[in-house]
């Protein structure tokens, strides 16, 4: 069970820090992503991090946002700088299964958290 937060609306250029609590003791042994879906539209890849903290980010955020992992705390973050309009989504974490940066790749998809920035 995943619980993403710390959504908002803020201006651009601003900054957003989302956060994914995970339930479970096998947290650490799983990478984890982030995806956003804006309507109408299928959700896309962000970022992900595996279990050992190794990242990868799509190249619109490559830059601006940061992945990182806290597995004491059973939970991952999106650190968000410098967000632009079109960062403008419903964000979602979810557990990596498999070797994918589509959807089909994660699952366990908690409920998403909303991003809205503003120009």
């Amino acid at each position: 069970q995943l619980q993403a937060s710390g959504g908002g609306s803020v201006q651009a250029g601003g900054s957003l820090r989302l956060s994914c609590a995970a339930s479970g003791r096998s947290f650490r042994s799983y990478s984890m992503g982030w995806f956003r879906q804006t309507p109408g539209r299928e959700r896309v890849f962000v970022a992900h991090i595996s279990w050992n903290n190794s990242t990868y980010y799509v190249d619109s955020v490559k830059g601006r946002f940061t992945i990182s992992r806290d597995n004491a705390k059973n939970t991952v973050y999106l650190q968000m700088n410098s967000l632009k309009p079109e960062d403008t989504a419903v964000y979602y974490c979810a557990r990596r299964i498999r070797g994918s940066n589509f959807e089909t790749g994660y699952d366990s998809w908690g409920q998403g958290t909303q991003v809205t920035v503003s120009s």
